[in-house]
């Protein structure tokens, strides 16, 4: 195959979003909110479930290297890649079994929405180029989450340098910069891959201080080196005590047999936080300097996922570039971008509904202020959605008062609704769905809010509260639905497809 060779101009504002895990069914119509013309209840296949979380066999790291692309194609003069998708638990060295990942993952999610929280209450630091366009074919990449107990839901592997080093990173659609640990190291935490070598890549070029990239760019503090500063120098914080500091570069990353130049990188020379396993951070958000934001051109802001399920052997995918979109069927809703914080992704929710009935909850309680506070999060990091507490409360009430018939079972971690469903092969539950503005309504496959917390049958309503404002749809209620991003038309999308 002949390598594809891309160029970045690092100053473009292009709006992009990944999300991951899943597979399932998802319904999305297009209904008033009084409508029961979707689903008001369906059937949780628990045994089956439950079954597939004893069997689950993870998949070798080496048998992922071996299907890094699994389409590829051209259509009106654009090229596509398809890659794989995997969620961070095929990819565990230990089976310590389902209630021990799902503890950890838990523990993890709550460490994410704190980060969230932090970063939209302003503790947070953002990159920032603006600039010109240029021509890029579309592009996608494997992504594999998160390994061993380190940081992020899914990992992504790339190459970076000339000749290119792979390397795992952390894919996350709620921060801008792309940083990797790098030589010399004076503060560096363990990673999977070798430490990325500079000296090493033909292609690594140090930013200096007069160009435009350092000064535009919010993420750069200053300047390093001999002779009153040659270099920028940049900084990121987490807020949850994560960082990483070092020097902005261009560099060359690899995905496949496409190569992308003169992508502003940052090289980690400090480092430390949630970051453990993965080689540093492939940042996807809505900011300038992002990956995607950097690209451009044929890309256009467009990407889908699928996501798979928890615990099965299937292959979610991920696309990049126009090609990705569905052509027909979709539900698209509107993106909403927040001027205060242009990393995350925002999306407009009316409502929520349990079965068929939207539940009586102030539509302004999910609302984006003026003022850029509240509102709704598409997060691919953040595994439960959060809800308001008082939007929460009476979305579980009404969920538990149509599922009186179903023994309860004890709280777990931070899901305070959970079944007893031992011995059940199936069960009718009631619908879950999100009212999203405009009228589109997305009816959630029921393995998508009733989830096995161990593998003897207990269930919990995947479904948190929140003290703060700001509402976040996780991973978990993605999975299984192709999700995809126009930004250039300012839409998301569901389907038409499953994974």
């Amino acid at each position: 195959m002949t390598a594809v060779i891309l160029t970045t101009m690092v100053e473009v504002a292009i709006l992009i979003c990944l999300l991951q895990l899943a597979t399932a069914t998802a319904t999305a119509t297009t209904a008033a909110a009084s409508s029961l013309s979707y689903p008001s209840h369906q059937i949780l296949a628990v045994q089956e479930i439950i079954d597939t979380t004893k069997s689950a066999a993870h998949v070798p790291q080496t048998q992922l290297l071996d299907h890094e692309t699994i389409e590829s194609g051209e259509s009106h003069g654009g090229k596509r890649w398809k890659l794989n998708l995997v969620h961070r638990d095929k990819l565990s060295e230990n089976d310590d079994g389902h209630r021990r990942r799902t503890e950890a993952r838990l523990k993890r999610d709550v460490k994410r929405v704190a980060i969230l929280n932090s970063r939209i209450g302003g503790n947070h630091t953002k990159g920032g180029v603006q600039g010109g366009r240029f021509e890029v074919e579309d592009f996608g990449s494997e992504v594999v989450s998160g390994m061993r107990q380190g940081s992020g839901e899914y990992f992504v592997r790339i190459g970076v340098g000339s000749p290119p080093r792979s390397q795992y990173m952390v894919v996350d659609s709620g921060s801008d910069v792309v940083w990797v640990q790098c030589l010399p190291c004076k503060q560096c935490y363990q990673q999977s891959d070798p430490l990325f070598d500079p000296a090493s890549s033909a292609s690594f070029v140090a930013v200096s201080c007069a160009s435009p990239v350092c000064q535009h760019a919010e993420t750069a503090v200053g300047c390093d080196g001999h002779g009153g500063g040659r270099w920028c120098k940049y900084e990121v914080s987490y807020g949850d005590g994560s960082y990483t500091k070092g020097t902005l570069a261009l560099e060359t990353l690899s995905f496949g047999n496409t190569f992308i130049r003169n992508v502003a990188i940052g090289c980690g020379h400090r480092n430390q936080g949630l970051f453990v396993g993965a080689a540093g951070l492939l940042g996807i958000g809505g900011g300038s300097m992002s990956l995607v934001s950097q690209l451009g051109g044929e890309a256009g802001g467009a990407f889908s996922y699928c996501l798979v399920s928890r615990g099965t052997g299937s292959l979610g995918s991920l696309e990049f570039g126009r090609e990705s979109l569905p052509t027909d069927s979709a539900v698209w809703v509107p993106l909403l971008r927040n001027p205060r914080f242009p990393s995350f992704y925002y999306v407009g929710l009316s409502g929520l509904g349990v079965g068929g009935v939207q539940v009586t909850i102030p539509e302004p309680i999910f609302k984006l202020s003026d003022m850029g506070h509240g509102g709704v999060v598409m997060d691919t990091g953040t595994a439960v959605t959060r809800l308001p507490t008082v939007a929460y409360a009476a979305f579980r009430d009404t969920f538990i008062a149509q599922t009186t018939n179903l023994p309860r079972a004890r709280p777990v971690s931070i899901f305070d609704t959970c079944y007893d469903l031992n011995g059940f092969v199936t069960v009718r539950v009631p619908t879950v769905s999100f009212y999203f503005s405009g009228g589109p309504v997305l009816t959630l496959p029921a393995s998508n809010f009733l989830i096995p917390v161990d593998d003897v049958g207990t269930f919990c309503f995947a479904f948190a509260p929140t003290s703060s404002g700001l509402s976040i749809i996780g991973n978990i209620q993605q999975e299984g639905i192709q999700i995809s991003f126009d930004s250039t038309n300012g839409l998301m999308g569901f389907g038409p497809n499953v994974c």
